[in-house]
Protein backbone atom coordinates (compact mmCIF):
# COMPACT_ATOMS: atom_id res chain seq x y z
CA UNK A 1 0.00 0.00 0.00
CA UNK A 2 2.71 2.10 0.89
CA UNK A 3 4.71 1.74 -2.36
CA UNK A 4 1.35 2.56 -4.45
CA UNK A 5 0.87 5.84 -2.96
CA UNK A 6 4.90 6.20 -3.23
CA UNK A 7 3.96 6.15 -7.02
CA UNK A 8 0.76 8.55 -7.27
CA UNK A 9 2.80 10.77 -5.47
CA UNK A 10 5.22 10.95 -8.27
CA UNK A 11 2.84 10.49 -10.93
CA UNK A 12 1.28 13.43 -9.39
CA UNK A 13 4.07 15.85 -9.25
CA UNK A 14 4.87 14.41 -13.53
CA UNK A 15 1.36 15.67 -14.30
CA UNK A 16 0.07 18.09 -11.50
CA UNK A 17 -2.87 15.92 -11.06
CA UNK A 18 -4.31 16.26 -7.55
CA UNK A 19 -3.15 13.79 -4.90
CA UNK A 20 -6.68 13.33 -3.38
CA UNK A 21 -7.98 11.75 -6.53
CA UNK A 22 -5.28 9.06 -6.59
CA UNK A 23 -5.13 7.96 -3.03
CA UNK A 24 -9.21 8.02 -3.11
CA UNK A 25 -9.18 5.38 -6.01
CA UNK A 26 -6.85 3.09 -4.28
CA UNK A 27 -9.53 2.76 -1.37
CA UNK A 28 -12.06 1.46 -4.23
CA UNK A 29 -11.50 -2.22 -3.60
CA UNK A 30 -15.04 -3.98 -3.58
CA UNK A 31 -16.52 -5.20 -0.63
CA UNK A 32 -17.46 -8.81 -0.45
CA UNK A 33 -20.62 -9.27 0.85
CA UNK A 34 -22.34 -12.28 2.13
CA UNK A 35 -25.56 -13.26 4.11
CA UNK A 36 -24.73 -15.30 7.33
CA UNK A 37 -26.97 -18.05 8.82
CA UNK A 38 -28.39 -17.47 12.70
CA UNK A 39 -27.11 -20.15 15.13
CA UNK A 40 -28.91 -23.36 16.33
CA UNK A 41 -32.07 -22.36 18.25
CA UNK A 42 -32.38 -18.83 16.69
CA UNK A 43 -34.52 -17.65 14.04
CA UNK A 44 -32.98 -15.01 11.38
CA UNK A 45 -35.07 -11.82 10.10
CA UNK A 46 -34.21 -9.99 7.21
CA UNK A 47 -36.27 -7.12 6.38
CA UNK A 48 -36.13 -4.15 4.08
CA UNK A 49 -38.50 -1.54 3.04
CA UNK A 50 -38.90 0.26 -0.71
CA UNK A 51 -40.18 3.91 -1.55
CA UNK A 52 -40.16 5.10 -5.17
CA UNK A 53 -39.32 8.52 -5.44
CA UNK A 54 -41.12 10.11 -8.02
CA UNK A 55 -44.97 7.90 -6.95
CA UNK A 56 -43.66 7.85 -3.18
CA UNK A 57 -45.56 4.50 -3.62
CA UNK A 58 -43.89 2.11 -0.70
CA UNK A 59 -44.01 -1.57 -0.05
CA UNK A 60 -42.02 -4.22 2.77
CA UNK A 61 -40.85 -7.01 2.65
CA UNK A 62 -38.88 -9.71 4.63
CA UNK A 63 -37.72 -13.52 5.17
CA UNK A 64 -37.65 -15.98 8.14
CA UNK A 65 -34.76 -18.71 7.79
CA UNK A 66 -33.32 -21.31 10.37
CA UNK A 67 -29.78 -22.27 11.30
CA UNK A 68 -29.80 -24.38 8.38
CA UNK A 69 -30.51 -21.45 6.01
CA UNK A 70 -34.03 -22.81 5.19
CA UNK A 71 -37.03 -20.93 4.08
CA UNK A 72 -39.56 -20.20 6.91
CA UNK A 73 -41.52 -17.48 6.03
CA UNK A 74 -41.37 -14.33 3.83
CA UNK A 75 -43.85 -11.20 3.76
CA UNK A 76 -44.83 -8.69 1.34
CA UNK A 77 -47.09 -5.86 1.64
CA UNK A 78 -47.95 -2.67 -0.44
CA UNK A 79 -48.39 0.16 2.04
CA UNK A 80 -49.33 3.25 -0.01
CA UNK A 81 -47.49 6.41 0.05
CA UNK A 82 -44.31 6.82 1.88
CA UNK A 83 -40.40 7.79 2.87
CA UNK A 84 -38.29 5.07 2.90
CA UNK A 85 -37.55 5.33 6.49
CA UNK A 86 -41.23 4.72 7.33
CA UNK A 87 -40.95 2.04 5.18
CA UNK A 88 -38.27 0.20 6.63
CA UNK A 89 -39.90 0.61 10.17
CA UNK A 90 -43.53 -0.69 8.85
CA UNK A 91 -40.68 -3.80 7.38
CA UNK A 92 -39.35 -4.55 10.80
CA UNK A 93 -42.80 -3.86 12.84
CA UNK A 94 -44.25 -6.88 10.32
CA UNK A 95 -41.64 -8.93 10.84
CA UNK A 96 -41.74 -9.07 14.75
CA UNK A 97 -45.83 -9.27 14.71
CA UNK A 98 -44.94 -12.94 12.55
CA UNK A 99 -41.88 -13.38 14.94
CA UNK A 100 -44.38 -13.45 18.23
CA UNK A 101 -47.53 -15.32 16.45
CA UNK A 102 -45.11 -17.77 14.91
CA UNK A 103 -43.29 -18.25 18.53
CA UNK A 104 -39.78 -17.44 17.46
CA UNK A 105 -38.56 -16.49 20.57
CA UNK A 106 -34.53 -16.05 19.72
CA UNK A 107 -34.72 -13.39 16.88
CA UNK A 108 -31.61 -12.00 15.17
CA UNK A 109 -32.96 -8.90 13.06
CA UNK A 110 -30.91 -7.39 10.00
CA UNK A 111 -31.68 -4.64 7.69
CA UNK A 112 -29.88 -2.58 5.24
CA UNK A 113 -30.72 0.75 6.54
CA UNK A 114 -28.09 1.70 9.03
CA UNK A 115 -29.60 4.54 10.91
CA UNK A 116 -32.94 2.61 11.83
CA UNK A 117 -30.89 -0.15 12.69
CA UNK A 118 -28.24 1.79 15.23
CA UNK A 119 -31.39 3.34 16.65
CA UNK A 120 -32.55 -0.30 17.67
CA UNK A 121 -28.87 -1.41 18.16
CA UNK A 122 -27.49 0.86 20.09
CA UNK A 123 -30.87 2.83 21.55
CA UNK A 124 -30.05 5.98 19.31
CA UNK A 125 -32.98 8.47 18.77
CA UNK A 126 -34.50 8.71 15.42
CA UNK A 127 -36.31 11.06 14.44
CA UNK A 128 -39.35 10.44 12.58
CA UNK A 129 -42.05 13.54 11.71
CA UNK A 130 -44.36 11.70 10.39
CA UNK A 131 -47.23 10.27 13.00
CA UNK A 132 -47.68 6.91 11.02
CA UNK A 133 -43.73 6.47 11.53
CA UNK A 134 -44.26 6.93 15.66
CA UNK A 135 -46.65 4.68 15.86
CA UNK A 136 -44.31 2.18 14.01
CA UNK A 137 -41.72 3.19 16.45
CA UNK A 138 -43.79 2.52 19.46
CA UNK A 139 -45.09 -0.90 18.16
CA UNK A 140 -42.03 -2.00 17.68
CA UNK A 141 -40.37 -0.58 21.26
CA UNK A 142 -43.65 -3.00 22.49
CA UNK A 143 -43.08 -5.99 20.89
CA UNK A 144 -38.71 -6.33 20.85
CA UNK A 145 -39.06 -7.04 25.17
CA UNK A 146 -41.61 -9.27 23.79
CA UNK A 147 -38.60 -11.91 22.96
CA UNK A 148 -36.52 -13.69 24.93
CA UNK A 149 -33.26 -12.88 23.03
CA UNK A 150 -33.17 -10.46 20.31
CA UNK A 151 -29.96 -9.43 18.16
CA UNK A 152 -29.71 -6.66 15.60
CA UNK A 153 -26.75 -6.15 12.70
CA UNK A 154 -26.77 -3.61 9.56
CA UNK A 155 -25.70 -5.77 6.55
CA UNK A 156 -25.45 -4.07 3.00
CA UNK A 157 -28.08 -4.32 0.46
CA UNK A 158 -25.50 -6.93 -1.02
CA UNK A 159 -26.39 -9.56 1.99
CA UNK A 160 -29.88 -7.97 1.58
CA UNK A 161 -31.07 -9.75 -1.39
CA UNK A 162 -33.95 -11.52 -0.57
CA UNK A 163 -35.96 -8.85 1.62
CA UNK A 164 -35.44 -6.70 -1.25
CA UNK A 165 -37.09 -8.84 -3.51
CA UNK A 166 -40.18 -9.75 -1.36
CA UNK A 167 -40.17 -5.70 -0.96
CA UNK A 168 -40.40 -5.04 -4.62
CA UNK A 169 -43.01 -8.24 -4.79
CA UNK A 170 -44.94 -5.76 -2.36
CA UNK A 171 -45.25 -2.90 -5.00
CA UNK A 172 -47.47 -5.21 -7.06
CA UNK A 173 -49.46 -6.40 -4.30
CA UNK A 174 -53.38 -5.17 -3.66
CA UNK A 175 -53.16 -7.46 -0.25
CA UNK A 176 -50.98 -8.31 2.27
CA UNK A 177 -49.28 -11.65 1.39
CA UNK A 178 -47.21 -14.58 3.26
CA UNK A 179 -45.01 -17.33 2.38
CA UNK A 180 -44.32 -20.65 4.31
CA UNK A 181 -41.66 -23.24 3.73
CA UNK A 182 -41.83 -22.54 0.17
CA UNK A 183 -41.08 -18.75 -1.28
CA UNK A 184 -42.11 -17.53 -4.59
CA UNK A 185 -40.25 -18.74 -7.44
CA UNK A 186 -38.18 -14.86 -8.05
CA UNK A 187 -36.80 -15.21 -4.80
CA UNK A 188 -35.89 -18.91 -4.83
CA UNK A 189 -32.59 -18.70 -6.32
CA UNK A 190 -31.40 -15.72 -4.21
CA UNK A 191 -32.66 -17.87 -1.07
CA UNK A 192 -30.54 -20.73 -2.46
CA UNK A 193 -27.06 -18.43 -3.56
CA UNK A 194 -27.33 -17.06 0.11
CA UNK A 195 -27.68 -20.78 1.65
CA UNK A 196 -24.68 -21.77 -0.41
CA UNK A 197 -22.74 -18.79 1.35
CA UNK A 198 -22.55 -16.97 -1.71
CA UNK A 199 -20.08 -13.91 -1.95
CA UNK A 200 -21.23 -10.89 -3.74
CA UNK A 201 -18.90 -7.96 -4.42
CA UNK A 202 -20.54 -4.23 -3.39
CA UNK A 203 -18.38 -1.71 -5.66
CA UNK A 204 -17.25 1.09 -3.26
CA UNK A 205 -18.75 5.01 -4.43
Amino acid sequence: MLLAISRCLSVEVLTRTPIRVSIRNIHKEPIPVAWKKPRKGWTKLNFDGSSRGKTGKASIGGVFRDHNAEFLLGYAESIGKSSSTVAELAALRRGLQLAIENGWSNVWLEGDAKTLVDMIGKRRRLVVRSAEGRRHVNDINEIIPELENCMVTHVYREGNRVADKFAQIGHRLTAPEVWREVPPPEVLAFVHEDANGKVVLRRRR
